[in-house]
């Protein structure tokens, strides 16, 4: 045994969870009304962080943003942890001893996992070696979730499944099915003028019914671009990274910060929202106020999460009296939009 094996042994066995580790990069950034700091040891972790959040406007909800705190780690590899016996192949992996955000825990080499405590506004994001593979998914459904997660509990927000555009201040939200429009409705906001807030995850403080969120990217499906001709717009979004989903679809992951596009630099007080129909307009306005009961009935149906949380009483309460519209297909995905500016214009 060499000396460097025999101190990884002892080491190992003094400080089995690694609490007298050092975090090596820290980074942090300003989102969803929160003051996030993220730490880890590994820098492809770091790099995924600031692919997602760097550049981003600060969202302030209050005077006095709450501190979170989120670790990132890949999976320790028993060698990393001094143990270079070899397993049999039937044996199962040995469990290699972890801590962080106020956790311990034992996990394999292969283990990938997210657990957060919103009580003590801290997270552990553990990825195994074969999960950084898929940078995408390591940063969306691990990363993302954390900080969406952690944000809108520790702050008693309502979490939204919808999109959020905006215009002076003034936001809307919009709803509606798989294959209603949100993303194509929204890129046409968004090349027209309009705020961006979110494509899909937005969160309202209901006491004052201002909305925040993540405007980093927006997935466009190719068929969306039909619309866009061969225009410079169109150029930039199909030379834009293709992710996949775990459905199986392909979408150009667009970076809204570049300077062709403008995104929410404040939350934005709703005043509005729109449920998308794939009902063409026909004859008819594309605009159709709804009853107050029949905009409850449409918002609990499409936010099913949304609706369990213990602040939504008052949100539902309060977006009522906002107005909701169903929205049909027109022509052009143009005629939508208009009428969302004619919303958002009204006093």
């Amino acid at each position: 045994m060499t000396a460097k094996s025999r101190r990884l042994i002892l080491d190992s066995e003094s400080d089995p969870f690694g609490e007298r580790s050092i975090a090596s990069i820290r980074k942090r950034f300003h989102l969803l009304g929160g003051d996030f700091r993220f730490e880890s040891s590994n820098a492809e972790l770091m790099q995924l962080v600031e692919h997602a959040y760097k550049g981003l406007p600060r969202h302030r909800l209050s005077s006095s943003p709450p501190l979170f705190r989120v670790k990132l780690m890949l999976t320790p590899t028993h060698a990393e942890r001094g143990r270079h016996r070899l397993v049999a192949r039937h044996e199962p992996a040995p469990i290699s001893m972890i801590q962080g955000a106020n956790f311990l825990g034992g996990v394999t080499d292969s283990s990938t996992f997210v657990v957060l405590s919103p009580g003590q506004r801290t997270a552990l994001v553990s990825v195994s070696p074969e999960m950084l593979h898929f940078p995408y998914h390591a940063r969306y459904e691990l990363i993302e979730f954390a900080v969406f997660t952690l944000a809108h509990r520790a702050q008693r927000m309502v979490s939204l499944h919808a999109a959020c555009v905006g215009l002076d201040g003034r936001g809307i939200l919009l709803m509606g099915p798989s294959g209603s429009g949100k993303t194509t409705i929204a890129l046409h906001c968004l090349l027209n003028g309009f705020d961006f807030l979110s494509e899909d995850s937005v969160f309202v403080a209901p006491n004052t019914m201002r909305a925040t969120g993540i405007s980093n990217f927006l997935h466009v499906r190719s068929d969306s671009l039909v619309w866009l001709g061969r225009t410079r717009q169109s150029a930039i979004i199909r030379k834009s990274p293709v992710i996949r989903r775990r459905s199986g679809v392909a979408k150009f992951e667009v970076d809204l910060r570049r300077q062709e596009f403008r995104v929410a630099r404040t939350p934005l007080a709703i005043v509005a929202v729109a449920f998308l129909t794939p009902d063409r307009a026909a004859s008819k306005p594309i605009l159709r106020l709804l009853r107050k009961s029949e905009m409850r009935t449409k918002m609990r149906a499409m936010q099913a999460y949304g609706a369990s949380l213990p602040d939504w009483p008052a949100f539902s309460n309060k977006v009522s009296r906002l107005g909701g519209f169903e929205v049909r297909r027109g022509n052009h995905p143009l005629e939508t939009v208009q009428a969302l500016r004619s919303l958002l214009m009204r006093g």
